[in-house]
C-alpha cells in the first residue's frame, strides 16, 4: 500500500473485495460480477456519506454493464467543483483496470491522457494486479487521490472556474454589452439612496475595465 495516505488505506480496507473473476465476455459469470460491483459501490458510497465525504455518483449506462457514466466532485475553498465521469470496462477486465475519464478536463493538465483519461500512480497497476479489486476500488485508489492533487492546482491556476463564477461573469458581460444595470429598468431614475444593491455590480464593472463612479451615474433633480 505504498504511495497512499492513511485515510485512503483505511477506506480501501473497508470496501468489500470481489470474489467472481469475470469480464464482459463471461456470460452468466459477468452478471454475478456486476452484482458484486454494485454491492461494493453501495458500501463505498454509504461509507463516504457516514464520513461526510460523499463525492461521486456512478451507474452502468447500458444493460451489459460495459459502459459507466456519472458525476464526481471535489470541494476546494468551500466551493464544489463537479465533473462528468465516464469509462468503459475493458474486455480483459478484471485483469485490466478501467481507464477513468473526466472529459471536461481534457487538455487542462499534464496528469491526463488524450480524451480526459486520468494518469494513475505507478503504485496502482501492481496493487490492482495482486488483489480482487473492482470499480469502487478504482475510484478510491485512482480517482479520489487524483482529484485531491489536481483540482486545487487547476483552480488556483485559473484552468477551471466554479460554475457560479462563470455564470456571474457571463451575466455581467451581457449587461455591459447591452448597456443595462441589473435591477434598473430602462428610463428609471438612479438616486444615491437606491444604489446600495448595485455595489457588487459596480465593483464587477471595475474589475473588467469599466470604470464608472457612482457619482457619474445620471440622476434627476
Amino acid at each position: 500500500m505504498e504511495g497512499w495516505d492513511p485515510n485512503t488505506k483505511s477506506t480501501l480496507t473497508q470496501i468489500p473485495l470481489l470474489t467472481t473473476k469475470a469480464g464482459p465476455r463471461d456470460g452468466a459469470a459477468w452478471t454475478t460480477r456486476l452484482k458484486e460491483e454494485y454491492k461494493a459501490l453501495i458500501a463505498y458510497t454509504q461509507m463516504n456519506k457516514s464520513n461526510d465525504n460523499d463525492w461521486f455518483r456512478i451507474s452502468a449506462a447500458n444493460p451489459e454493464g460495459t459502459r459507466w457514466t456519472g458525476k464526481c466532485w471535489y470541494v476546494h475553498n468551500l466551493l464544489k467543483y463537479e465533473f462528468d465521469l465516464q469509462f468503459d470496462i475493458p474486455v480483459t477486465y478484471p485483469s485490466t483496470a478501467p481507464e477513468l475519464e473526466l472529459p471536461q478536463l481534457d487538455g487542462k493538465t499534464q496528469k491526463m491522457y488524450r480524451g480526459g483519461k486520468i494518469c494513475l500512480t505507478v503504485h496502482f497497476k501492481p496493487l490492482w494486479a495482486k488483489n480482487w479489486f473492482g470499480i469502487a476500488h478504482a475510484l478510491c485508489l485512482g480517482l479520489a487521490p487524483w482529484l485531491a492533487a489536481e483540482v486545487p492546482v487547476l483552480v488556483d491556476s485559473g484552468m477551471i472556474k466554479h460554475k457560479d463564477d462563470a455564470t456571474s461573469t457571463n451575466y455581467g458581460k451581457q449587461n455591459i454589452h447591452e448597456g443595462r444595470i441589473p435591477g434598473i429598468s430602462e428610463g428609471q431614475s438612479l438616486r444615491p439612496h437606491s444604489l446600495a444593491h448595485l455595489t457588487p455590480f459596480l465593483e464587477f464593472r471595475t474589475t473588467v475595465g469599466v470604470h464608472r463612479e457612482v457619482g457619474d451615474l445620471p440622476t434627476k433633480t
